[in-house]
C-alpha cells in the first residue's frame, strides 16, 4: 500500500502522525511512503530522517494525496483539504465527525473510507487512540492552569501549589479516565487539594491506588459536585459526554456557584457538553471569560508538546495502520472487530451511529456495509 503522511495545517498543530521509526515498519513490510515536506519539522523530525528510513519526499499536499492510497495523519480533514479527497481514499487520523458536518457531508460526497482514531475500541470497551493523548491533555491542561492562575495572564494571581503559610489550592477534576489522572498525578504533585469525581466505582479503586493521600475521590452526583464547584480554584472537565445529549453536567447557572476569577479547564473540549459554557479555543487565543469565569477550552492540547506527544501517538496508531496496509481496508475492517468501531464513512456512507444521532442524519452499521452482518 501507498501510505501519505501530512503536514498538518491547523494552528499550532506541531504534531505529526508517524515519526521516522514507524515510517521503516512500513518499508520493511514493502509498503511506500510518501511525507509532505516539513511535515515532521515541529516534532523535531527533519525531512532527511524519514529519507534515512525509506520515505519519499513531496513537496506539496495536492501531490500526496493524489499519490497515497490511505492519508495517515493527526488532525481532521479542512476544508482546504476536501479538493484532494477522492473516491476509494484511506483517511486514518482524528475526525471527530459529530462536531464538523461540513467535513463529513465532504467524505460522504467523496465516497472516502474514513477512520477516526478516537472511536477505535478495545477489548475492554475503552479507546486505545484516546489514551495517549489523553494523559499528555491531562498533564497540559494542568499546566496550563498553572499559567492562567497567574494574574500576568489574566488569573487571580494564586499559584497553584502548597506554600506554608497559606491556604492550600484546590483542583477538583471531573473524570478518572486517562486525561483526569493525568491532570490529578501533576496537581497532587504540586501539593493542591485534589478532588476527582466519577460515577465508575472501578476507576475511582484503580486511582485511589496510584495517587497520593491528597487526593479525595468522591462519587460524582449533584450534591458532591456543586460542593466542589463552591470551594474549588481550578475546575477541569476529563469526560467525553455523549455526542447527542442536549443536558450539561456543569451548566451557565452553576457556574454562579464558583468563586469570582476561578478556571474552568476543559480538556475533553466537547462544545456545549459536559459544560455548557465550553466552546473551543485555540492555543493563539486560548482563553475567554463567561459569567465570570476563565475557561482555557483548547482542543489540541497536545500540540504544545509535539515531540512527546508524536511519539506517543504514533506508538498507539501504527499497529492499526500497518494491519489496513498488510490486509487492505476491508479486510483489516472485517477482521478486527474494534477497529470497525471507528469506521465513519465508507462507500458513500455514514457509519458511525453518534454522528447520525448528533446531525439528525441516516447511518448504517459498519457491518451491513462491509458485508458482514
Amino acid at each position: 500500500m501507498i501510505i501519505g503522511i501530512t503536514k498538518e495545517i491547523k494552528a499550532n498543530e506541531n504534531r505529526v502522525s508517524c515519526t521516522p521509526e514507524g515510517v521503516k515498519e512500513f518499508v520493511k513490510r514493502g509498503h511506500t511512503v510518501f511525507v509532505e515536506k516539513g511535515a515532521g519539522d515541529g516534532s523535531g523530525f527533519p525531512d532527511k530522517e524519514y529519507e534515512s528510513q525509506g520515505a519519499k519526499i513531496l513537496k506539496t499536499p495536492e501531490e500526496l494525496y493524489r499519490n497515497s492510497e490511505m492519508i495517515y495523519k493527526v488532525k481532521e480533514i479542512f476544508p482546504e483539504e476536501y479538493k484532494y479527497l477522492r473516491e476509494g481514499l484511506i483517511v486514518f487520523t482524528y475526525i471527530h465527525s459529530n462536531a464538523h458536518r461540513d467535513q463529513t457531508d465532504a467524505l460522504l460526497e467523496k465516497k472516502v473510507t474514513a477512520i477516526a482514531y478516537e472511536d477505535v475500541t478495545d477489548k475492554n470497551g475503552e479507546f486505545p487512540l484516546l489514551k495517549p493523548m489523553s494523559e499528555i491533555a491531562g498533564k497540559g491542561g494542568f499546566i496550563a492552569a498553572l499559567n492562567f492562575s497567574q494574574k500576568i495572564h489574566g488569573g487571580k494571581g494564586i499559584l497553584l501549589a502548597r506554600v506554608h503559610g497559606i491556604r492550600t489550592p484546590e483542583v477538583t477534576i471531573i473524570g478518572a479516565g486517562n486525561s483526569g489522572i493525568g491532570a490529578a498525578e501533576l496537581s497532587s504533585a504540586f501539593g493542591n487539594k485534589v478532588t476527582i469525581l466519577d460515577i465508575d466505582i472501578n476507576k475511582l479503586e484503580r486511582a485511589k491506588e496510584i495517587l497520593p493521600p491528597n487526593v479525595e475521590l468522591l462519587y460524582s452526583n449533584e450534591q458532591n459536585l456543586i460542593k466542589c464547584l463552591k470551594r474549588t480554584d481550578v475546575l477541569m472537565n476529563c469526560i467525553l459526554w455523549p455526542k447527542w445529549r442536549k443536558d450539561h453536567l456543569v451548566s451557565r447557572d452553576m457556574l454562579k456557584l464558583m468563586k469570582r476569577e476561578s478556571l474552568i479547564v476543559d480538556v475533553a473540549c466537547d462544545e456545549a457538553g459536559a459544560i455548557e459554557t465550553c466552546r473551543s479555543t485555540s492555543h493563539d487565543d486560548p482563553v475567554y471569560i463567561e459569567e465570570g469565569i476563565m475557561h482555557y477550552c483548547v482542543d489540541n492540547i497536545p500540540a504544545a508538546f509535539p515531540q512527546t506527544s508524536t511519539y506517543s501517538l504514533c506508538n498507539a496508531t501504527l499497529p492499526y495502520a500497518l494491519e489496513i496496509a498488510n490486509k487492505g481496508v476491508k479486510k483489516a475492517l472485517t477482521d478486527n472487530k474494534y477497529l470497525r468501531r471507528g469506521l465513519t464513512s465508507y462507500d458513500g456512507k455514514l457509519t458511525l451511529e453518534e454522528t447520525g444521532k448528533k446531525q439528525n442524519r441516516p447511518y448504517t452499521s459498519p457491518e451491513k456495509v462491509l458485508g458482514i452482518e
